[in-house]
């Protein structure tokens, strides 16, 4: 049965050689792109298209047409190719139309050899776009799906590659491409490489724009994720996002990164190990950097055998990367933006059959005979039944999707070293400090209406690359409506406690230290954990005079370090400068605050990331609001999260309007104080 996707649905494919045939009212140009685990085009090699119509296992055709077959053979593609887009395109110069608004809607198909349709897809809704992302073959847990995409753009091809994350000459590529088109290359599509009697695959011959795939680019390891960004308009997509990024958007409530369009950011973080720079052209230097791996990631582990029609086992770790953090660190993503997509398609299609059902009622009623006795009502039954149907198909396909997702999530979760796990995973009762930074940190879970109970960890960068603001404000959240300003406060100190208690628990021992300032003393309670265990840096500060010394200690840190950086003279730095991490906590901001000490605070806030120095503030805005707009970047560049559960949050690709759940311990666990302990004891063990 041929699946007719919506925008953002997907379908199994259910066999890896394919043809992908294109109708449109106009000449169109077809292309496609190879995408390697974070979605990121490499170079100019992966880009199939009429000037460069043949890459190992995809040929698109050499000319503008009405009508095109695409042959792609997916065991043929290279192992670092995780994802197939299609692109479409208008011919420019050539007199035809402009923009896709003007032509009818083009409809794409994937098939089998034998022409049975798999999945259809009608690309509606486009106006001044000239160049559109029109589906997706993507591999997720070792099977291949296809996706319905149908992202325009309007600045035509040239934004399109580089939104698919040519970082370089997509403007000239796209000028050549249009080049092609405009000499006619002419040529029919050949069919997908034929097998041996063995079952080996032909492979093509190797030439310019035909590369072998052994010498295909290496895969870069994971970059940033994809970014969460505010409610608002989606980004490029909505994953989502590159995020994406998400890497950052600059509203309080965005997370850094992925971020992102439809895929996530390019670009690798300084120390991690990065792809084979290109071959010198002969010599006897060696131009490779003595301490890049020049290999690369190995593959994730098999998933076990599924049975026939079923899905496959989910595995954790199920990704690309160099260890396990790193691969469970892009499964999560993975599972971010599957559900993100998911509900995104689920939601696309709920619309499409209420706007269906409208049209019919409309059509059925224009006519005023229809308008009284049983054929209207018998109009509006039918309508009903359609929409139904077509809801009651869509939740189907959502619930399968869940139900795979909640699965690889109960095999993932466990699986979690500390950083990633929630305060109930009982990997935190044999933690012992590393010697190590981790990857990243948890620092709470996002879930969708759809399916509440499935909870995806909301990760960050370690190093943190921007400051966090616990918002101990009344919300829009119905929980914080419901609490009253005392303890919502209390409960926003707590929430940060965790979160500092985390950040020590994780990094080496001696490498992070934690400055309070709490100028009433208001948060003696909440603060107890760490003042017990010893693990500050010095008694929290209280009073004018208290915030100023803190304040001034680490302004004239970051001078110091700042100025050593540039340089070139870390030999020079003071010998009781401790050069290690530091967290500032600051509770009821901006109480206790004169300007000079506001603006010292958005000092550290802007400059301190760079030269590890973060901020976690615990604030209500509206106390602020007397500053009037003197703030407004202090706030912007702050991670905003919630001492309770809000749906403040959206993803790159489709905006959705997440909730945030805020770590917490179980009720009568001592799990904090246990984990505050092995931190202590790890420092004197360090002598430190």
């Amino acid at each position: 049965m041929t699946a007719e996707l919506v925008r953002g649905q997907n379908h199994t494919l259910p066999q890896t050689r394919l043809e992908i045939r294109v109708s449109a009212g106009s000449p169109v140009v077809a292309g496609a792109t190879l995408g390697d685990e974070n979605g990121t085009v490499r170079g100019a090699e992966w880009i199939a298209h009429p000037g460069a119509h043949r890459l190992p296992g995809l040929e698109v055709s050499r000319q503008a047409a009405a009508g095109h077959r695409l042959a792609v053979d997916l065991e043929a593609l290279p192992d670092e190719v995780h994802r197939v887009t299609v692109l479409l395109a208008l011919p420019t110069g050539v007199g035809g139309p402009t923009r896709f608004g003007a032509t009818a809607a083009p409809f794409v198909a994937v098939t089998g050899l034998d022409g049975t349709e798999i999945a259809t897809f009608t690309l509606t809704g486009l106006d001044a776009e000239s160049a559109v992302s029109a589906l997706e073959l993507y591999r997720r847990q070792g099977a291949w799906k296809v996706r319905a995409v149908g992202q325009g753009y309007a600045a035509g091809l040239a934004e399109m590659l580089a939104d698919q994350g040519l970082a370089a000459g997509a403007a000239e590529l796209a000028a050549s491409i249009q080049e092609a088109v405009a000499r006619s290359l002419a040529r029919s599509v050949a069919p997908p490489p034929p097998r041996t009697p063995e079952g080996d695959r032909v492979r093509h011959a190797s030439g310019p724009s035909d590369p072998h795939p052994e010498t295909a680019p290496q895969p870069q390891p994971t970059a940033h994720p994809p970014t969460v960004h505010q409610p608002a308009a989606p980004q490029s997509a909505t994953h989502p996002p590159t995020a994406p990024q998400p890497q950052v958007p600059a509203h309080p409530s965005a997370v850094p990164q992925p971020a992102a369009p439809a895929h996530p950011p390019t670009g690798t973080d300084p120390g991690t190990p990065t792809a084979p720079a290109a071959p010198t052209a002969g010599g006897p230097i060696n131009y490779a950097h003595p301490r890049r791996q020049h290999a690369a990631p190995p593959p994730p582990p098999a998933a076990p055998p599924a049975e026939p029609g079923q899905a496959p086992q989910p595995v954790a770790g199920d990704a690309t990367g160099w260890s396990m953090d790193e691969r469970l660190y892009n499964q999560i993503w993975g599972m971010f933006e599957d559900l993100a997509r998911a509900a995104a398609a689920y939601r696309s299609a709920v619309d499409f059959a209420e706007s269906r059902m409208g049209q019919e009622l409309d059509r059925s009623l224009s006519d005023p005979r229809n308008r009284i006795g049983g054929t209207g009502d018998r109009a509006r039954e039918e309508a009903r039944a359609k929409r139904d149907e077509l809801i009651a198909r869509a939740r189907e396909v959502l619930d399968r999707d869940l139900a795979q997702l909640a699965a690889e999530a109960a095999v993932v979760e466990p699986a979690l070293p500390a950083a990633y796990a929630g305060w109930d995973n009982p990997v935190w009762h044999a933690h012992r400090i590393p010697m190590e930074l981790p990857m990243a940190l948890r620092i709470g879970d996002l879930h969708l209406p759809e399916r509440t109970d499935l909870r995806i960890p909301l990760l960050v960068r370690l190093p943190l690359e921007r400051g966090i603001w616990v918002d101990s404000g009344r919300t829009a959240s119905e929980a914080a409506a419901l609490m009253d300003t005392d303890r919502l406060r209390r409960l926003a100190m707590e929430t940060a406690v965790l979160h500092a208690a985390r950040l020590l628990a994780v990094y080496p021992p001696g490498e992070f230290s934690v400055h309070v300032i709490d100028p009433a003393g208001s948060a003696a309670g909440s603060l107890a954990p760490l003042v017990d265990a010893g693990v500050l840096a010095g008694p929290p500060a209280a009073g004018p005079g208290g915030v100023a010394s803190v304040l001034a200690h680490l302004t004239r840190r970051v001078d110091l370090v700042q100025m050593a950086v540039r340089a070139g003279a870390a030999d020079a730095l003071p010998p009781d400068l401790d050069t290690g991490e530091q967290l500032l906590v600051v509770n009821d901001f901006p109480h206790g605050f004169d300007d000079r000490a506001v603006t010292q605070l958005r000092y550290l806030a802007d400059e301190g990331p760079s030269v590890g120095v973060h901020l976690l503030m615990v604030a209500d805005r509206e106390d602020a609001s007397a500053y009037g707009p003197v703030l407004d970047p202090l706030w912007r560049s702050l991670l905003r999260i919630t001492p309770v559960a809000d749906n403040h949050l959206a993803d790159p690709w489709v905006g959705h309007a997440w909730t945030y759940e805020p770590p917490a311990t179980p009720p009568g666990s001592r799990v904090l104080e246990q984990v505050l302990a092995a931190v202590t004891a790890a420092r004197r063990a360090a002598g430190r």
